[in-house]
């Protein structure tokens, strides 16, 4: 097996200075550094690695993915703005622009300096701010008792013979999801208005795990800045408030990870290993 000859990114930051101990481990508890464009002021927090992406069983990506958030949570938390690279971004060594050959650092270290004014201008932008992710569904079983139609439609059940009441109870079944299937259109806009009023940035996400007894009105992630954390709370308390059928769930603080985009000196390793 070859040596290591790429560097693992893991976020770009602000350069923090000298390191007064060590910066702590990453994935398989690499050692951490940082590789920084001293002269502008940035860096980046690596480890050495092999030029190959980290792939594996279920449980052990998981593993690899937890202990890159924590690096990344880390120098968020430390710096107060990052650009968190998503899991698997690898520099590894190669030609440089001048036709030589450059190590991983080499490499990694020019490219911050080409992109120099837009990195620090993105990290500038940042600072201060988190990312929160909203889910906002609604339970269908309460939608549904709000619907008039539907309370008659029951009542009629109660005093109709079997055969009669499996058809009312499917006719029941479709109001159900048609309720609250137009209960959840009209939520969409007010929600999404008053969300992103407290918010400097919104992006609508896809739930990734789906409830058949809950229909979706909004999933976002939100960039906050800290001082109106406690009116993005406000907000979705009283959307809690107003509309007992809705369901929120409210995540975060995380690094700003739906908002940046950055591929530092090559591509991705997992979408270009052989």
């Amino acid at each position: 097996m070859s040596g290591p000859d790429a560097l693992y990114v893991y976020a770009l930051l602000p350069d923090p200075g000298p390191a007064p101990a060590p910066l702590g481990a990453g994935i398989e508890d690499s050692p951490l550094h940082f590789c920084r464009d001293e002269a502008g002021g940035l860096a980046a927090l690596v480890h050495h690695a092999e030029a190959q992406p980290y792939e594996g069983a279920d449980d052990a990506v998981r593993r690899w993915i937890a202990a890159h958030d924590r690096a990344v949570e880390a120098a968020w938390r430390a710096a107060g703005s990052v650009l968190p690279m998503t899991f698997n971004v690898l520099v590894p060594a190669g030609v440089g622009g001048d036709g030589e050959d450059q190590s991983a650092e080499e490499r990694l270290r020019s490219w911050l300096v080409s992109h120099r004014e837009d990195l620090t201008s993105r990290l500038s932008a940042l600072h201060g701010l988190a990312e929160y992710r909203v889910e906002i569904t609604l339970d269908n079983t309460e939608a549904l008792a709000e619907d008039g139609r539907a309370r008659e439609l029951a009542a009629q059940m109660e005093s109709s013979p079997p055969g009669l009441r499996r058809l009312l109870g499917k006719r029941l079944e479709g109001l159900r999801r048609e309720s609250a299937e137009s209960f959840a259109d009209r939520l969409y806009a007010a929600t999404r208005r008053r969300l992103t009023a407290v918010a400097e940035d919104l992006l609508e996400r896809r739930r990734s795990v789906r409830n058949a007894e809950e229909t979706d009105v909004l999933t976002v992630a939100l960039l906050v800045r800290e001082s109106e954390v406690d009116s993005l709370g406000l907000v979705l308390a009283e959307l809690d408030e107003e509309y007992p059928a809705l369901r929120v769930r409210f995540l975060g603080p995380w690094p700003p990870y739906s908002f940046t985009e950055v591929q530092p000196g090559a591509e991705r390793a997992a979408e270009n290993a052989s």
